[in-house]
């Protein structure tokens, strides 16, 4: 999920596109963009790059396994190709 301190800089640059003279419905719709922000970035079930980089290394682990998997099994048909022959 994104961070806090990204949604706030995201709300912060947007609301300095308000005009000044809104200043009266400032609080209420930085109030209801912050929890736009939230929803729709929930929605989008996004993970952090902590989590993305775990589960990178898992999978290139899992991988590196499964060659040396299919490797012994390629050896172990050979092998026993070998005794029927």
């Amino acid at each position: 999920m994104l961070n806090q301190s990204k949604i706030d800089a995201l709300l912060e640059d947007f609301m300095r596109l308000i005009p000044d003279d809104v200043h009266r419905a400032r609080a209420d719709l930085e109030h209801n963009i912050r929890a736009s922000l939230h929803a729709a970035f929930a929605r989008m079930d996004l993970v952090t790059r902590e989590e993305y980089d775990i589960q990178a290394e898992l999978l290139s682990r899992t991988r590196a396994l499964l060659e040396e998997l299919e490797e012994r099994v390629q050896q172990l048909e050979d092998e026993l190709r070998q005794r029927k022959e």
